[in-house]
C-alpha cells in the first residue's frame, strides 16, 4: 500500500478537513506524512510587490513600498512555518510520523517535485470546485497535479460549511 503520502495543504477553509484525511489515510496504511504548503507570490491572500504610482499607468516599485513588502513577506513565511509546525504536531499526536516543508512557487509543479523527490505514493490535494471561466483564468492546482504527478493521487472535495 503507500508508505508516503503528500498532503498538499493551504491556508483555506478546508485545510483542517485535508490534514485529517491525510491522518486517517497514514493510519489506516501505516504510513508517513509530508506537509507541503506552497507560498505564491501570484495568489491571494499574499502582499503584491508592485504598486502603481499615481502619475502613471506603468506599475513600478518605489524603495518604500519595496521595503514594507519584504518584511510583510518575512513575516508571513513565518507564522506559516508556525502553522505547519502546529499541523505537524496534531498529526504525531495522533500517532502518525509527520514533517513538513513549505516552498515558494507554483503550487502544481513544487507538489509533483516534492513528490517525486521524497518520493511519494500518494498526493492528497483539496479541491475547491472552480469550474469555467474562474479555472480557466486562476488554474486549478488539482487539475495540474491529476495531469503531471509521479505516484497515485487523491483529490478530496472541498465541504459545504454552510
Amino acid at each position: 500500500m503507500y508508505q508516503k503520502i503528500v498532503v498538499a495543504i493551504d491556508k483555506s477553509e478546508m485545510a483542517e478537513y485535508i490534514l485529517q484525511q491525510g491522518i486517517f489515510l497514514a493510519k489506516a496504511a501505516d504510513a508517513e506524512i509530508m506537509l507541503l504548503h506552497v507560498l505564491s507570490p501570484l495568489e491571494d491572500p499574499y502582499i503584491s510587490p508592485v504598486f502603481t504610482q499615481p502619475d502613471t499607468m506603468y506599475p513600478s516599485v518605489s524603495t518604500t513600498p519595496m521595503a514594507t513588502y519584504m518584511q510583510e513577506w518575512e513575516r508571513l513565511k513565518q507564522e506559516r512555518i508556525e502553522w505547519l509546525r502546529s499541523l505537524t504536531e496534531t498529526a504525531i499526536h495522533a500517532g502518525v510520523k509527520a514533517g513538513f516543508t513549505q516552498n515558494l512557487g507554483d503550487a502544481g509543479r513544487l507538489i509533483c517535485e516534492v513528490a517525486r523527490n521524497w518520493p511519494a505514493d500518494l498526493i492528497l490535494v483539496g479541491r475547491r470546485g472552480r469550474t469555467g471561466l474562474s479555472e480557466f483564468l486562476l488554474g486549478s492546482v488539482s487539475n495540474y497535479v491529476l495531469h503531471h504527478a509521479p505516484c497515485s493521487m487523491l483529490i478530496v472535495q472541498g465541504i459545504s460549511l454552510s
